[in-house]
């Protein structure tokens, strides 16, 4: 696993959490929090919790680029299998969180449902940002020393089991 990309990915996916958090909460969504603002803590008392928000966000972007690696398949193209991570993620949380918000906070059907969206298109985000940033560890091919001289001789001889008298000697 190459741990600076994935330190790297985890920061960039934090990053473009705050922005595209922002467009959906702060933008998208603003006029149903509005509607629903007796359900949640009132502004002042959220500017105190910020930090505290942000931190936990870091550490699970941190979190999601190390699962990313982890499962890392390099299949086709890294943003696209980013993406594929991401929604998946999306999904769970949804399964797990997000529709539970709405089971136990007294808010609107509407905007219940457009959380849950809201979470899929911005995981399907993140995880392109830590797919486009990943990338394995390159190893060095390993060197092998060979007496064949022409490769195709010794492969002949190698299927046949007979020496080849167009072959040098094959040593193991």
């Amino acid at each position: 696993m190459n741990y600076p990309r994935v330190l790297l990915a985890g920061i960039a996916a934090w990053a473009a959490s705050i922005a595209v958090g922002y467009v959906v909460n702060d933008i998208w969504l603003m006029r149903l929090y509005q509607a629903n603002a007796w359900a949640f803590r009132r502004a002042g008392d959220v500017e105190a919790l910020v930090p505290i928000g942000l931190g936990a966000q870091l550490l699970g972007c941190l979190a999601f680029a190390f699962a990313y690696a982890k499962g890392y398949e390099g299949d086709g193209s890294r943003v696209g299998e980013g993406i594929r991570f991401g929604l998946i993620v999306a999904i769970m949380i949804d399964g797990f969180a997000v529709a539970w918000n709405y089971v136990t906070q007294p808010i609107a059907l509407r905007l219940g449902v457009l959380e849950v969206v809201g979470f899929v298109g911005q995981f399907g985000v993140y995880g392109a940002v830590v797919g486009l940033i990943y990338r394995r560890r390159e190893l060095p091919a390993p060197k092998v020393e060979s007496h064949i001289v022409d490769l195709e001789a010794g492969f002949r001889h190698i299927e046949s089991g007979r020496s080849n008298p167009e072959s040098r000697t094959i040593h193991p």
